[in-house]
């Protein structure tokens, strides 16, 4: 096993399935039965996941309302996922603790680093819930930041899209993948693998970041298995 320790992203709208809004059912039990694999491993796993697919912050304020107000929905948004992916992976027999950083108890646990750790080490799947805690701060830089603070090895984003490419390949077919890439090199081309923050956070603490594709079952263990799945964006 290349990894001891990990954070996974995964993104609110491929919670949606096929759906579009909301949660289906069906991938949620696929990323649970990923997740309690990766597991019977002895991987320490924490996880990060986003809210789109119930409320977005950005989407709020061009409804009209207030920016802060918007994230602060969305960062509740959050927490609904997380407590349903919590709820699919007890169900598997899995132990998950789902912590917030915004308090909110009896819901879940108010996220400390120390707090974390301790459940990691016990053996729990942690599930940080609410963002960062901030407005105007996406997911993608909670899962950056909360990677940084646990000293995970590797911060790996599971997407709906099989890695990085040269352009979005459900848009330009003649897109193509890297294996690799610097985080230098996603700044000079202006890739959309996370947002800039994100980015920066990874960069700046060495903390390498895997792009793969969750929506595949076996997809998750194939990466901590050192199998060549995604894109792999490090410092070099």
């Amino acid at each position: 096993m290349i990894y001891k320790r990990i954070l996974l992203k995964l993104s609110g709208e491929s919670l949606a399935g096929c759906r579009h809004y909301g949660i289906d059912e069906e991938r949620l039990n696929e990323y649970a039965a990923q997740i309690r694999d990766v597991a019977a491993m002895n991987v320490q796993t924490a996880i990060v996941i986003g809210g789109g697919n119930i409320f977005r912050g950005l989407s709020g304020a061009a409804l009209g309302f207030d920016r802060v107000t918007g994230d602060q929905m969305g960062m509740l948004a959050t927490v609904i996922n997380s407590l349903a992916l919590g709820s699919a992976l007890e169900a598997t027999g899995v132990r998950a603790a789902t912590l917030t950083s915004i308090r909110m108890e009896p819901v879940g646990e108010f996220y400390s680093k120390k707090r974390a750790l301790e459940l990691l080490e016990q053996g729990y799947v942690v599930i940080i819930a609410g963002g960062t805690g901030n407005p105007f701060f996406t997911t993608d830089t909670a899962a950056s930041l909360r990677a940084v603070e646990i000293g995970a090895d590797v911060l790996l984003k599971g997407t709906r899209v099989d890695g990085v490419y040269t352009a979005d390949p459900e848009k330009d077919p003649s897109a193509a993948r890297f294996d690799e890439i610097s985080f230098d090199e996603v700044y000079r081309r202006g890739l959309r693998v996370m947002d800039m923050t994100a980015i920066t956070l990874c960069r700046e603490n060495n903390l390498p970041l895997v792009v793969f594709d969750m929506d595949t079952p076996g997809n998750l263990r194939r990466v901590l298995s050192g199998e060549k799945t995604g894109t792999t964006v490090r410092n070099f």
